[in-house]
């Protein structure tokens, strides 16, 4: 018997909130005859434009009376949905029968607006965390995590993580053997190493960097080279005293810690795929040995390189 999900869309969704998850559950159905049913719906049907400027055909909400897992998708338009009482008494009326209800990205404000969050832990993209804790005190926000499940309640952070979601839920109705075939045929990682607010400062040490970008790049490709701030210097033409400041300044972070934060996620992926030993993994990363690219996942991850792949094999 086929399970039902139904997705929430509003004016100004995020489109990969809705199609990231559909694309995993579209290849869990190939692996699994007719596991899923997908349904798009909005409050009153029809083409829904998303903040890209795509639009998609949805059932209106008064046709739709049942679901499986209710999944509410975030984006620009989620505080004017949020603020519906239409969208809030819809999303209350299927959670009754609902067996879960989940949330993408900021979806996680749907679902609060409407009163399902109070008492739970939940998470939602990063940068939105400051508004959410505001906006609803009563709710357990956990910014670092990638995705939370408290009881039959499934929330995920910031956009493509709906992907890291819907593998947690296909392992949750099909069995992890699925999910991985179905990251495997996505080219995702099953589950991602770390939390959120380390993907996300990640991130930002290669946006608006302006004169760095290209040396972060550089760094990145040449992990296994020492990278000491003279080497770096050399390569932006300057004195290593004033890179350090202008470097410190501009990316938030020193060279240093920059360094080794793109050294510790290179070592997650590469453990991750299990191709290669801890010891190869820290000579290719840069690490000089062993203990301190130990040292440097406990305090970046809380964990050492053993664990994470452990984990993962």
């Amino acid at each position: 018997m086929s399970r039902k999900l139904v997705f929430i869309v509003f004016p100004g969704f995020q489109l990969l909130d809705v199609s990231g998850p559909i694309a995993a559950f579209e290849v869990a159905n190939r692996l699994v005859a007719e596991a899923y049913e997908l349904t798009l719906t909005s409050q009153e049907g029809g083409s829904v434009e998303s903040s890209a400027g795509i639009t998609l055909l949805t059932t209106p909400f008064f046709q739709v009376s049942e679901a499986d897992t209710l999944v509410a998708v975030g984006g620009e338009g989620v505080i004017d949905a949020a603020s519906s009482v239409g969208v809030q008494d819809f999303i209350l009326e299927l959670s009754k029968t609902a067996r879960r209800v989940s949330s993408v990205c900021s979806g996680a404000y749907l679902l609060a607006a409407a009163g399902l969050l109070r008492g739970r832990k939940v998470t939602t993209h990063w940068r939105r965390s400051g508004d959410f804790r505001r906006r609803f005190p009563e709710v357990l926000l956990d910014e670092d995590r990638i995705y939370v499940n408290d009881g039959n309640i499934w929330t995920s952070a910031g956009i493509s993580a709906g992907i890291d979601l819907s593998l947690a839920l296909i392992a949750d109705d099909l069995g992890e053997k699925v999910a991985r075939q179905v990251a495997h045929q996505l080219v995702v990682y099953y589950r991602r190493p770390g939390g959120q607010s380390q993907y996300s400062e990640l991130l930002e040490m290669g946006v608006g960097c302006g004169r760095f970008a290209s040396l972060l790049d550089y760094i990145r490709n040449n992990l296994d080279k020492p990278l000491m701030v003279d080497d770096l210097a050399d390569q932006v033409c300057m004195s290593p005293r004033h890179f350090a400041r202008c470097f410190t300044c501009e990316v938030g972070t020193t060279p240093a810690r920059a360094v080794e934060r793109l050294r510790v996620e290179a070592a997650s992926a590469a453990l991750e795929a299990g191709n290669c030993s801890v010891q190869v993994v820290a000579r290719q990363c840069g690490f000089m040995d062993v203990e301190r690219m130990r040292r440097a996942f406990i305090r970046l991850k809380g964990v050492p390189p053993s664990t994470i792949k452990r984990h993962f094999h």
